[in-house]
């Protein structure tokens, strides 16, 4: 027993160490910005509104020049990342979403998937995939829940905001409020790997912003830019915050972080609805082309991935598989995931392209990029009554366009290649095959759910208390 207890206390003591220095799981922070502009960010030479904490977050990650979100509507987007494979195959084509008006049950989620890898799990802001019980955050493997469920709101008043389900009596602004929340979260859970999804509701209209941020931009002449730059300045600071948590927490070199819009910039023709820019891209939010599906995308993970600038295509479906690779969580075959895992490409351990090509489907219009290739068929105009945007334009003839000479989509070049264009729409049909018709009816407005009704007097701003 002598020679045995020595030798036990050596074993344990060896064990002890082991799992005593053996690193925690990374920390996952996914951020979505609201019907941003391509353009209105500084790292994508925005002049009129500072954005600091976003230019300082793509200067220590990864600068996606080619970043796509599969949708060109806000809720298909977050069906598509929270799912990880193309909304398309289980009919959440539209805002209206999929079988019983949200994203089905059948699906299940990367807060599923990370849950079962051991993480906490929390969503702070925006749901926007459905408002029956059964697709609450909270069943849909989100452990909290902070924010609201549908398309739009008021950003200063809480009529709509929850906590779990339980109602929330008082808010400053939805901006301001969840970064706090987020800020919170990272608190509290520092002890633990965990998930967030922080989805702002910024700069999705109503055009709502304070009084000391519009005043900081008093010299634009447009009421709506003005407005619109003040929400993106909230936004950008509400990112700075939660970025200096982590750091006081001593979570930063642990935690990776990912950054997008959910689409462009609602900048239809002859109306702006936001005061967005999506320079130097053409199209608008519910388009197909770039302007309505190319956004601003970001990865940072200090220590793990160097900055550099990245310019082959990828999209938000990625951003479920890198997720995964980070937690270590195994995808199963059932889940049927579209996405690539991004850190190998990242890392330099494999060259080449995440994906042979890039597929949209929205009602009508669709586009493929294969290369640097694009065709694409697109509305062709916006029909503006009653102020409310409908699908109700025709769409144009199949349009090829080079990206690597023509990222604005000028110079159509079918006649010229007609061989190119039989190519794609054959690679786009094969693709499509495995869509289904869209589960939710298309209702042909633009509406990402009933905008609440704005008291009077808060339509630009409230005053700052």
């Amino acid at each position: 027993m002598t020679v045995i207890k020595p030798l036990l206390l050596v074993i344990l003591s060896g064990a002890f160490s082991f799992f005593a220095s053996a690193a925690p799981k990374p920390n996952i922070l996914l951020i979505l910005g609201d019907d941003m502009g391509y353009g209105d960010v500084g790292f994508h030479n925005c002049k009129d509104i500072p954005t600091p904490n976003l230019d300082a977050l793509a200067a220590a990650g990864v600068r996606f020049t080619s970043g796509y979100v599969s949708g060109p509507y806000c809720s298909p987007t977050r069906a598509g990342l929270m799912a990880g494979r193309y909304q398309t195959r289980f009919g959440h084509e539209f805002n209206d979403g999929g079988a019983g008006g949200g994203l089905p049950v059948t699906e299940t989620t990367l807060a599923d998937h990370l849950k079962s890898g051991g993480y906490t799990t929390g969503i702070v802001g925006k749901w926007h995939l459905g408002n029956q019980p059964a697709m609450h955050p909270q069943k849909r493997g989100f452990d909290t829940f902070f924010g609201f469920l549908g398309g739009a709101h008021s950003y200063f008043d809480a009529g709509g905001i929850l906590r779990g389900t339980e109602p929330v009596t008082s808010l400053d602004y939805t901006t301001d409020a969840f970064g706090r929340e987020a800020c919170a979260f990272i608190e509290k859970n520092k002890a633990q790997p965990w998930f967030l999804y922080l989805a702002f509701n910024a700069v999705h209209t109503p055009m709502h912003a304070t009084d000391d941020r519009l005043a900081k931009f008093s010299t634009i002449a447009s009421q709506q830019r003005r407005t619109y730059n003040a929400m993106m300045l909230a936004l950008d600071e509400a990112v700075g915050k939660v970025r200096a948590k982590l750091t006081e927490t001593g979570q930063a070199e642990n935690t990776l972080i990912a950054f997008i819009s959910d689409n462009g910039g609602p900048t239809m023709p002859g109306v702006t609805i936001n005061g967005s820019r999506n320079e130097p891209l053409r199209g608008s939010k519910r388009t197909t082309l770039e302007g309505g599906v190319r956004v601003p995308f970001v990865i940072a993970w200090p220590g793990k991935i160097k900055p550099s600038v990245f310019n082959q295509p990828v999209i938000q479906l990625d951003l479920h598989a890198t997720a995964l690779a980070v937690a270590g969580v195994e995808p199963k075959p059932e889940w049927k995931l579209e996405g690539t895992n991004l850190l190998p490409f990242l890392s330099g351990e494999k060259s080449g392209v995440p994906h042979e090509a890039l597929y949209w489907r929205f009602g009508k219009q669709m586009a493929i990029r294969c290369g640097d290739w694009k065709l694409v068929r697109y509305d062709t105009q916006a029909d503006l009554r009653d102020g409310t945007v409908r699908r109700s334009s025709p769409t144009s003839d199949a349009k090829l366009y080079n990206l690597a000479k023509d990222i604005h989509e000028d110079n159509d070049l079918s006649k010229e290649m007609p061989e190119k264009v039989k190519e794609l729409q054959a690679l786009w049909d094969d693709w499509n095959k495995l869509n289904i018709a869209p589960g939710g009816k298309d209702n042909g407005h633009d509406s990402d759910g009933a905008e609440p009704k704005i008291p009077k007097g808060k339509r630009h701003h409230k005053p700052q208390k």
